[in-house]
């Protein structure tokens, strides 16, 4: 890539703080930084200057910091004016670098250069604005691991199995006088199902990283007065919502995020389920309805003192059929009951798992969180997960399904070798080998600025 205009942006977040930086990027920063500071500062030595506006009035006094291309984050050379962080501050710093000739950098600018300069591919510049956004321990090991290129190793490796494989099939295209047995020959079908095997523990690696950029939605559904406000309560570790023993309490949604073992679980709380003349209530009925089709996991609440009801078994009908569910029999110390999960000969004959707790007292609680693990598909330590986004899995579901249908083809060969280029190409898409440049704007476009 072509050294690019000069571009610039405040680095640090908004607001007041101790230190704030002003970036720059471009070429031929040396007699940049000689104008600004009155001195061309030594390459990747943090030295004190003083930052002065044309007319040679004192801006500020900071540390500035020099990165000659290509040995810098973009590939460019790479200035860094490091000065006290108040926000007037920092905007005159900024201004003045605008008069020396820069402009101000697009959301995500910085990151893009690094890309097209070839720092680091598509994957790894994601990966740091998901170490910017992460919300969780895990979520920041995550994006630690595909910054350092763990993800696109693994990504790349498949891709050169793919290359490898259809060397092989091609050959036997171009040369079919050789009359090569590429099936037996050249174990292209024990490759093949390698490459699905292999496809398959990426995508798992990938979805489970997927809970720790989104979370899961769970939604507690159930009859008015069944407990759902007080498991929310013990869920969160608060008292978030009301708990009466009226009815028709709770009347909108209520949302509290948690996290179990670093998974970010977003719980709504929303309004018994029950016919309603009251007009306010029956619109929170409408939202508990449009909320648990959104949901990834609902919690029916019933309570454990009469079991399930014929009003619980109506709502029951109604939950969709797709969405994973966990009964909750609440109230299990009311119904002098001890909490525990059903036995798993005896789960087997249902479709759902069924838990006995109880919210208010607490106790029960570690089932009910380990029976939400398991329903996210987590292994519980989540050293190999990868922070994926939905474009990662859509292009590793499309390489995976391009790999079911090559294997269907080995002896057609001439649409199987067009399925391995379809894989190669997919796969390509998540290091941005094969990236349209308006889907590249789009990725950088969410970037903060100054990134």
């Amino acid at each position: 890539m072509r050294t690019q205009d000069t571009i610039a942006a405040i680095a640090t977040a908004p607001g007041r703080g101790g230190i704030g930086v002003v970036r720059v990027s471009g070429g031929g920063l040396g007699d940049f930084a000689l104008s600004i500071c009155g001195r061309r500062p030594e390459p990747r030595q943090a030295t004190l200057a003083s930052f002065r506006s044309a007319d040679g009035a004192l801006i500020d006094q900071g540390l500035v910091l020099y990165f000659p291309g290509p040995n810098s984050f973009t590939g460019e050379d790479v200035i860094e004016l490091q000065g006290h962080g108040g926000p007037v501050v920092m905007q005159m710093l900024l201004a003045r670098c605008v008069e020396l000739g820069a402009r101000i950098a697009n959301p995500g600018e910085f990151s893009q250069r690094a890309f097209l300069n070839d720092k680091l591919d598509l994957a790894q510049a994601e990966a740091i604005a998901d170490l910017i956004d992460a919300g969780t321990a895990g979520a920041v090991r995550s994006a630690q691991r595909s910054l350092s290129g763990e993800f696109s190793r693994s990504v790349n490796a498949l891709v050169a199995q793919l290359v490898e494989l259809r060397m092989l099939v091609e050959a036997t295209l171009d040369f079919p006088e050789e009359e090569i047995d590429v099936i037996r020959d050249t174990d292209a079908q024990p490759r093949l199902e390698k490459l699905r095997s292999d496809i398959a523990d990426l995508s798992r690696r990938a979805k489970q990283g997927s809970l720790l950029r989104t979370g899961l939605h769970v939604v507690l559904a159930g009859l008015p007065n069944v407990g759902k406000s007080s498991l929310l309560n013990r869920l969160a570790g608060q008292e978030r919502a009301i708990v009466t023993d009226v009815a028709g309490t709770t009347r909108d949604t209520l949302r509290e995020t948690i996290q179990i073992e670093g998974i970010p679980l977003h719980i709504i709380d929303t309004a018994g389920l029950r016919e309603t003349e009251d007009k306010v209530e029956r619109i929170g009925i409408e939202r508990t309805w449009s909320e648990i089709e959104k949901a990834d996991i609902v919690l029916q609440l019933v309570d454990a003192r009469g079991g399930e009801s014929a009003a619980d078994h109506a709502v029951a009908v109604r939950l969709p059929a797709r969405l994973p569910r966990i009964v909750i029999h609440n109230k299990c110390d009311l119904a002098g009951r001890a909490p525990e999960r059903l036995p798993p000969e005896i789960q087997q004959k249902r479709r759902y798992t069924h838990i006995w707790l109880s919210a208010k007292l607490g106790l029960g609680m570690e089932l009910l969180h380990d029976e939400l693990l398991r329903l996210a598909g987590w292994a519980g330590h989540g050293e190999d997960v990868i922070l994926a986004r939905e474009r990662h899995l859509a292009a590793i579901a499309k390489a995976s399904a391009s790999l079911d249908r090559a294997a269907g083809q080995l002896r057609q060969l001439e649409f199987c070798a067009e399925e391995l280029r379809l894989a190669q190409q997919s796969l390509s898409e998540i290091t941005g080998e094969f990236t349209p440049d308006d889907l590249l704007g789009e990725i950088f476009s969410r970037f903060c600025i100054g990134k």
